[in-house]
């Protein structure tokens, strides 16, 4: 598990290799990632946006934007915590992703916050530094 707090909200990512949906005499490598976002602030905060950038191991980057997560963009009151998997396929048997969520309060000021680097490696797979 990965880890990282800006301005009080927290976000952690899990990610795993997903073998039945990977082909790697093919050059086709798929993880699953879980992350949750959990507000430990006193401001009620929604997640507007997303920015990820992914790197495989051969140095090249895709850079992926969009309007809230997996259709939403959920309101974190307080306390208040929101989880979602989601997916990422590599041409290489290890990778990294990091970036950064969007966020607005309800007084309407926006500002980011970080999404921890995380690894993407094929167990057992030689690990190279991206």
């Amino acid at each position: 598990m990965y880890r990282a707090i800006t301005r009080n909200i927290q976000v952690t990512a899990t990610p795993r290799y997903v073998a039945e949906r990977s082909e790697p005499d093919q050059g086709r490598y798929f993880w699953a990632y879980t992350i949750e976002v959990a507000n430990l602030g006193q401001e009620t905060v929604q997640l507007k946006g997303r920015h990820w950038i992914i790197t495989d191991a051969n140095g090249r980057t895709e850079e992926v934007y969009g309007a809230g997560v997996v259709g939403e963009e959920p309101l974190l009151p307080p306390g208040g915590r929101f989880e979602y998997t989601s997916g990422v396929p590599l041409n290489t048997a290890t990778g990294i992703m990091c970036g950064h969520y969007e966020m607005k309060t309800e007084q309407g000021e926006t500002f980011s916050i970080e999404i921890p680097a995380f690894s993407l490696d094929v167990p057992d797979a030689r690990r190279v530094l991206n």
